[in-house]
C-alpha cells in the first residue's frame, strides 16, 4: 500500500464516520435539546470532518513535492485550519441555534474518531519507511 492509497482510505473512512456521527449525534442532540441540538451536532461533525479532510487532502497534494515543498504545504494547511477554526467559532458561538454542550460533544467525538481512523489506517497500511523510492541504475562494468 502506498501513501496515496492510505490517505484516500482515510478520507473514505472519515466520510463514513461523519455520516454515522451525524445520524447518531444528531438524533441524540435532537432528543437532548430539540432542533437546536440537531443543528449543533451537525455543525460539530461538519467542522471536524472539514479539518480532517483538509489534513488528508493537503497530505495527498504534499506527497508529490520534495521535502521543503511537503512541509510548506502541510504547515500552510495547518495554519489555514487554525484561521478557519477561529473564524467559524466566532461566527457560530453567538448563533441562537447553537447548544454549546451538544456542539462540544459532537466536536470531541468526531475529532477522537478521526484520530482513531488516522492511526488505524496508517498502522495497518504497512507503509515502508521509504515509499515509492526509485533507485539509480546499477553501474555498468
Amino acid at each position: 500500500m502506498n501513501a496515496r492509497s492510505i490517505f484516500l482510505k482515510i478520507l473514505t473512512y472519515t466520510g463514513l464516520l461523519a455520516l454515522a456521527i451525524a445520524v447518531v449525534g444528531g438524533g441524540l442532540g435532537y432528543l437532548a435539546a430539540g432542533t437546536d441540538g440537531l443543528w449543533s451536532a451537525l455543525v460539530g461533525v461538519g467542522l471536524a470532518v472539514l479539518f480532517a479532510g483538509i489534513t488528508a487532502a493537503s497530505m495527498l497534494v504534499a506527497i508529490r513535492f520534495r521535502l521543503a515543498g511537503f512541509f510548506g504545504i502541510v504547515m500552510g494547511a495547518w495554519l489555514l485550519k487554525l484561521v478557519i477554526f477561529i473564524v467559524l467559532l466566532v461566527l457560530v458561538r453567538d448563533q441562537p441555534f447553537v447548544d454549546d454542550v451538544v456542539l462540544f460533544l459532537a466536536l470531541v467525538v468526531s475529532i477522537v474518531g478521526t484520530l482513531v481512523i488516522d492511526a488505524l489506517v496508517v498502522v495497518r497500511g504497512r507503509l515502508a519507511h521509504v515509499s515509492d523510492a526509485v533507485l539509480p541504475p546499477a553501474p555498468v562494468d
